[in-house]
């Protein structure tokens, strides 16, 4: 019978998976608490049993449950945070607000990336170093400019005014530029020898080749401004318009008493439901993308 060598390493390689165990698993409790929460009967208190289950109640919660042991579960919660707002709607906001943002970001950052990455002027340096700034400087310091703007064009209350303000995005520049740089130049020369223009090299070359940075930018994008609240929450007033961050809102206020968690745990399942399930259906490209354009 032979014994398994134990290689230097091993043990600090068991405790580095431990601890990324454990903090997975931490990470994932507030999705835990969120989806218990939302099945739990409105008329049971968080301190009723325990903080994730409904237990040890005298008697069994009035409408469709289900029982577990003790425990009752219910989706009373989803079916009454379906009613407070007009979802659909909302959902089409939502998705034209991203995909909107996202279609006119990819030629702005493709453009500038470029001229980064290859184009020789005065003031490049400098020019860079603003960019990267925006970055630095918090979202919500621009709000008051980015709003009388919007007055000012006369977009107030339309989706063109939740897109305006993101149509550039700095992250991205910076990102296409570090991997533009990385494409061989002997590649742009040899193509411009055959006679190719700009538009050409970047069908060609450079975007061919930068697949995975496009789609690690784009899952950053979508994410980011499916979750965004306060603009959209400034600049639209019709429920025409807001995207579902800002129906999630009116969960706050649906007794006199002030927000029922439960259904507030429900509606922000509603809201995260789409993204959860994309990741779960393409993380392995998700995370290739990211892995190849050198995201961390």
């Amino acid at each position: 019978m032979t014994r398994r060598l134990r290689r230097p390493g091993d043990g600090w390689r068991l405790i580095g998976t431990a601890l990324t165990v454990a903090f997975a698993l931490l990470w994932l409790l507030p999705l835990v608490f969120s989806i218990l929460m939302s099945v739990r009967p409105t008329r049971s208190s968080i301190i009723n049993g325990n903080i994730f289950f409904a237990c040890d109640l005298e008697e069994e919660p009035p409408g469709p449950t289900v029982g577990v042991g003790p425990c009752w579960f219910t989706g009373d919660n989803y079916a009454g945070a379906w009613e407070v707002a007009p979802w659909p709607t909302h959902y089409a906001n939502s998705i034209l607000f991203v995909t909107g943002t996202l279609i006119v970001q990819i030629p702005t950052t493709t453009m500038a990336g470029y001229a980064f990455a290859r184009m020789q002027f005065r003031g490049r340096s400098l020019l860079l170093g603003l960019v990267l700034l925006q970055i630095m400087i918090p979202s919500g310091i621009l709000i008051i400019q980015n709003f009388a703007m919007i007055r000012q064009l006369g977009v107030f209350d339309t989706q063109l005014a939740l897109m305006l303000p993101y149509w550039g995005s700095a992250f991205g520049v910076l990102l296409l530029r570090q991997t533009f740089r990385g494409v061989p130049l002997e590649l742009e020369e040899a193509a411009r020898m055959d006679g190719a223009n700009w538009l050409q090299l970047m069908r060609h070359v450079y975007v061919p080749l930068s697949i995975p940075a496009y789609i690690s930018f784009a899952l950053i994008s979508i994410s980011s401004h499916w979750n965004e609240f306060l603009w959209p929450f400034i600049v639209t007033r019709s429920e025409s318009v807001r995207p579902l961050t800002v129906g999630l809102n009116k969960l706050f206020h649906t007794t006199d008493l002030g927000a029922n968690y439960n259904q507030m745990m429900a509606g922000t399942l509603i809201v995260i439901a789409p993204l959860v399930v994309v990741f779960l259906l393409f993380q392995r490209r998700f995370l290739e993308s990211f892995a190849q354009s050198g995201l961390k």
